[in-house]
């Protein structure tokens, strides 16, 4: 049993990345030619903003937003504690300190109220993550950075597609970060990312930055990275974007398939607020017995995965230049209970009733 299934998607898309693919080695241009061009147009009409900015992964798309903003030594980012590494590792990168806030016990996103705690002088931007496919409280959170007069960072890795309340995910803060490894709800064949924004200069600042600060041919205003998407991933991203809303309709009436079954289990199911939408990059439940569950699930032949074990401000890399502001009790109580079932467009009902009635078992 797949716990992400890639290979059922491939087929459905060969013919066309192929094509792609062909036209790509026949024209040769590598990294930043006319796939990279058409899937940046493609997804910024997709969002609904003005300008896509792709990048070499969702890490560097990150660090890349974090630089256009200027953020660096002495500055603090608030972001959550209860996330991968790379939401917290590039904002050390720049040399700035990440501070932690706890996380909603029912959205397991940001808390929007512990942020207005957690503001400081030194505060220059708020990073929430739309974890496991559903948007943080991005309203809320706009009205607070505007109070205060900061930008919004949205790490949209696993949210892309969402929808809140209407707008798209990555159209919903001064700079949306995603991700495209192979494993999110619209991954590539490697790694990939991209920033979109609708201000003009942020624009142009992300894209001279992700070329090593190059304005125009060996002219470098600033000091960047070698940030640049290769037009093969992009090329995979254009044949996806073709049937990835059927995808993420898949993933919505399964996601809500599997809360039904469970929904008189032991266990504790996602929640998703009216006017939001989930593309269920994972399907995550809180459960009491973790190590349990999922030795009987693995026993029957069954993937399970935690996301995540340990939270960010407990990770050796990062205790030493971060802080805490306030409680992290709910971040580090839902990372000893969470775990998360196979999740992808094409689990069948069979399949999923297997890993429900194996689990129900379980619990």
């Amino acid at each position: 049993m797949q716990f992400i299934d890639l290979k059922t998607q491939q087929l459905r898309i060969r013919d066309d990345l192929e094509q792609r693919l062909s036209t790509l080695l026949d024209h040769g241009q590598y990294i930043l030619g006319p796939e990279v061009t058409e899937m940046e147009e493609t997804l910024a009409a997709y969002v609904g903003v003005k300008h896509c900015v792709s990048a070499a992964s969702g890490t560097d798309a990150l660090l890349l937003a974090l630089m256009a903003l200027e953020i660096g030594p002495g500055d603090e980012v608030i972001t959550t504690p209860f996330s991968f590494i790379a939401t917290a590792e590039v904002i050390g990168l720049v040399g700035a300190t990440p501070v932690f806030v706890d996380i909603d016990p029912v959205t397991y996103n940001i808390d929007p109220a512990a942020i207005v705690a957690a503001i400081t002088e030194r505060t220059r931007a708020i990073l929430p993550v739309g974890l496991f496919g559903l948007c943080a409280d991005m309203d809320t959170i706009g009205e607070i950075a505007a109070d205060h007069g900061l930008p919004v960072i949205e790490d949209a890795a696993q949210s892309f597609g969402a929808r809140y309340k209407g707008r798209r995910s990555c159209g919903l803060s001064t700079i949306g970060c995603t991700s495209f490894f192979p494993a999110k709800p619209l991954g590539c064949y490697g790694d990939g990312g991209a920033c979109f924004t609708n201000d003009e200069a942020l624009a142009s600042r992300l894209r001279e930055l992700r070329n090593h600060g190059q304005d125009r041919p060996y002219h470098h205003p600033r000091l960047g990275i070698n940030g640049r998407m290769d037009g093969m991933q992009a090329a995979v991203i254009l044949s996806k974007i073709a049937i990835f809303d059927e995808e993420v309709e898949a993933r919505a009436r399964i996601g809500a398939r599997y809360s039904a079954l469970l929904a008189d289990a032991d266990c504790i199911t996602p929640y998703i607020p009216a006017d939001y939408d989930s593309v269920y990059a994972q399907y995550t439940l809180q459960v009491k017995d973790r190590e349990r569950v999922q030795q009987t699930l693995r026993e029957a032949g069954i993937p399970s995965a935690v996301y995540y074990p340990v939270t960010l401000d407990q990770q050796p890399a990062l205790r030493e230049i971060g802080r805490s502001a306030g409680s992290l009790e709910v971040a580090h109580a839902l990372a000893e209970r969470v775990v998360s079932l196979p999740m992808h467009p094409y689990l069948d009902p069979e399949t999923q009733d297997r890993i429900v009635d194996v689990l129900r078992g379980a619990l």
